[in-house]
């Protein structure tokens, strides 16, 4: 019997073909503001794996199927499954997830095989050919194409008892595909591809990807090579998904059943006109074959008086705008051409309400585009697209929103906290009702069967009457109530009615998450006149400092610790957020994943530092520490940690108080006597009524960089520590040993 030896075999990243089938009934009865956060958490989720913010290389694309068999397929190349795994369930996460279901899925990993050089048997470091080498790790690195159209399939080597592939000596099954590439090799520059292997990864042994400008070159491809031997004698095939591309925010045009991509080529030429072939189809993926405009800024920051200044001399007056963040890039191409790609541009940037405007200037002899945002991240997404326009040789932007606020505007409306997704939350400025006394309020709810009696956490309540019927209105309210169901200040939103009035009740435990909830309300259908009131003495005096989007106990905390004169100074306890999570995996394999994740973070301003810190005293968990300036980067951040291997608990969501973090850099000379000072505080913090947990953490890479995690039955256990004498002694002796003033951040 003859055992013949299978060619050698080199494998690259991880490709998942995801596809999936639209629930259309579904989404044509979901209401309004339910189906606008579908989209806005699905381009999210795209927009984030097309910049590969999960993993240090790779790439993702989303496209348009045709027919009964899919509606759209996400294509994503990663290096290992783990990260396949991941993407999978954090698609499953989004609420666009809702309206899809899984139609089909392919695995498997891009290779290349000893057909292409007989010298590959044990890896790439056999082929002695640089060129050849440097050829193959393009095969198994691909980008993905920027092509129209896509055609993938699965496929197998026969195996029957006439004609079975694997039973033929190498020689001639290399003569079978060197003589199938030579029909590839004349479609080089029209069609491209992406071969993987799946022998034990899915149903069929290869998935063929092809990608083209024009579909009829990949049927004349197929059609050519279904006369080959290879294929008409050895080839058998799975389903066949045809499609065509689209940038990800187009998502709410393809939805809307609307022309997609919205944004066809600026300039018309083709994606790959170099192609090459030396493969088993004989195409290549060419040199520019890569994806979409990166979602990271293509420009320099500049001040803001240089930003206005420079858009000045291109007659735009930055001033008479409501723009947030402005982006000029000047181009070396003519205005007339020029305008043509903008004109294109401009009609997708229009299906976004941060978008204020884009046009082609002139001055002089220069042309410029200038392009204005609500926000920078909205901005820094489009400079990807501006900085691929045709002759553009440069890009600037600054902020533009960076004066002091005035008495009426409202904390939560900086450029940070703005939606960044395109939908625009209503202004939080000023409140779409009218306040009246608790007495008068109560008068009017009491007809609709609500006592505020009842709700005792609540201390703001508002009332909008509606012309709609109660029962039309539900689903909208529902919808609605589904978006603030996510902060913990939402107590109550109810449609009510009484002798043919309608009325939506909505209440609040402070005023000012009350007043960002009122804009909504304002907008329900038939929606009239509305009125609040505040139900207790608290909720005036805490309406400045609430946040919407996290706990209320935040600032009451810190306030309490101020008034307390711990830490004085607060070099950055009001301006920093941190999330502290927890995982039972080892440091090292931490460290590495959390290395990929921090070049992707540090890419943003609001990021200041990501860290693993481990056990002084060992200890069953190791720690990942993420600040960052603002609340929503550390949210978005913390979407992404949690995908950490190992990973048990976030800091905050175990029972009790939650976690005071405190963060230290000690002087080395000094480090010693901090850890044995810390094992003393350890030993009095034992004996504490309500006490459940404390560890001293160290970075993992600076034995210096420390913090103290505390676990508290509740709230008034942990105060009554930081009122005692022995945190005041402890707090002053710190402030000799540590480098710099310490750090205090609640984590709620």
């Amino acid at each position: 019997m003859v055992r013949r030896r299978p060619p050698g075999t080199e494998e690259g990243w991880y490709a998942l073909h995801d596809l999936r089938r639209i629930d259309w009934d579904a989404w044509r009865e979901a209401p309004e503001r339910t189906r606008q956060r579908a989209l806005e958490e699905g381009i999210d989720y795209l927009q984030n794996h097309e910049a590969v913010v999960d993993a240090e290389e790779g790439g993702s694309a989303v496209f348009s199927i045709v027919g009964h068999k899919a509606d759209l397929m996400i294509l994503h190349l990663r290096p290992t499954l783990e990260h396949l795994d991941r993407a999978e369930r954090r698609f499953e996460s989004t609420a666009l997830a809702e309206f899809t279901e899984r139609a089909s899925s392919y695995v498997s990993v891009t290779e290349v095989s000893g057909y292409m050089h007989e010298d590959l048997t044990d890896g790439l470091d056999d082929i002695e050919d640089a060129g050849m080498r440097n050829y193959m790790q393009q095969r198994i690195y691909p980008e993905i194409p920027d092509a129209e159209h896509v055609c993938f399939y699965p496929m197998d080597k026969r195996r029957g008892p006439e004609h079975n592939w694997y039973d033929l000596p190498f020689e001639e099954r290399k003569e079978y595909m060197s003589a199938h590439g030579d029909i590839g090799r004349e479609y080089a520059g029209k069609v491209t591809q992406i071969i993987t292997g799946s022998v034990g990864l899915d149903d069929h042994e290869w998935g063929v990807t092809l990608f083209a400008d024009d579909m009829t070159d990949i049927k004349h491809l197929l059609y050519e090579m279904r006369f080959d031997p290879s294929s008409s004698k050895f080839a058998e095939f799975g389903p066949f998904y045809v499609g065509r591309r689209f940038p990800s925010s187009d998502l709410g045009a393809l939805f809307a059943g609307e022309t997609v991509p919205a944004d066809d080529s600026a300039d018309g030429e083709s994606a790959h006109p170099d192609a090459e072939s030396e493969d088993d189809h004989g195409t290549d993926e060419g040199d520019d074959s890569g994806g979409r405009p990166s979602t990271d800024a293509d420009h320099e920051v500049v001040a803001p008086s240089t930003f206005t200044r420079r858009a000045g001399t291109y007659g735009v007056d930055v001033a008479e705008t409501d723009a947030g963040y402005g982006l000029l890039f000047e181009s070396d191409a003519d205005a007339g051409t020029l305008e043509e790609s903008v004109d294109e541009l401009r009609g997708n940037f229009d299906h976004y309400d941060t978008h204020v405007l884009t046009e082609v200037r002139t001055s002089d002899d220069s042309v410029a585009i200038v392009s204005l945002w609500a926000n920078e991240r909205a901005a820094n997404t489009a400079s990807g697209f501006l900085a691929d326009l045709p002759g553009v040789t440069g890009g600037v932007g600054a902020p533009l929103d960076d004066e002091e606020p005035t008495a009426g505007d409202s904390e939560g409306d900086s450029e940070d906290e703005q939606d960044s997704s395109g939908g625009g939350r209503p202004d939080t400025g000023g409140p779409e009702h009218e306040e009246v006394d608790v007495e008068e309020f109560q008068r009017r709810v009491h007809r609709f069967g609500i006592d505020l009696d009842e709700h005792p956490d609540a201390g703001y309540a508002l009332l909008f009457h509606s012309d709609t019927p109660a029962e039309d209105l539900v689903d909208e309210v529902d919808g609605l109530r589904g978006n603030f169901d996510h902060y913990d200040t939402h107590v109550l939103t109810t449609v009510r009615a009484d002798s043919g009035d309608t009325a939506v009740v909505s209440l609040w435990a402070n005023e000012r998450a009350a007043n960002t909830a009122s804009g909504f309300l304002a907008d329900l259908p038939g929606s009239g006149p509305g009125v609040g009131a505040a139900l207790g003495d608290d909720s005036a005096d805490g309406a400045d400092d609430a946040d919407t989007h996290g706990t209320d106990e935040d600032d009451d905390i810190r306030g309490e610790l101020e008034e307390l004169n711990i830490y004085a100074g607060q070099p950055h306890g009001e301006d920093v957020y941190a999330l502290v999570l927890y995982s039972e995996a080892d440091p090292e394999e931490l460290r590495e994943e959390l290395d990929g994740l921090r070049e992707r973070f540090e890419h943003y301003d609001t990021h200041v530092k990501s860290a693993v810190y481990a056990g002084e005293h060992d200890g069953d968990r190791t720690a990942i520490v993420s600040i960052w300036e603002t609340k929503e980067a550390a949210d978005t951040a913390g979407g992404f940690l949690s995908e950490l291997p190992g990973v048990v608990a976030r800091a905050g969501e175990e029972s009790g108080f939650g976690t005071m973090g405190m963060f230290y850099t000690v002087k080395p000379e000094y480090r010693e006597e901090f850890v044995d000072t810390f094992e003393e505080v350890g030993d009095a913090l034992d004996d504490m009524e309500g006490h459940f947990e404390t560890r001293l953490m160290v970075n993992e890479t600076d034995e210096n960089d420390m913090f103290i995690a505390s676990h508290w039955r509740e709230k008034d256990d942990a105060m009554a520590f930081f009122r005692s004498e022995d945190f005041r002694e402890t707090v002053q002796w710190g402030r000799e040993v540590l480098d710099g003033r310490p750090r205090h951040v609640f984590l709620a």
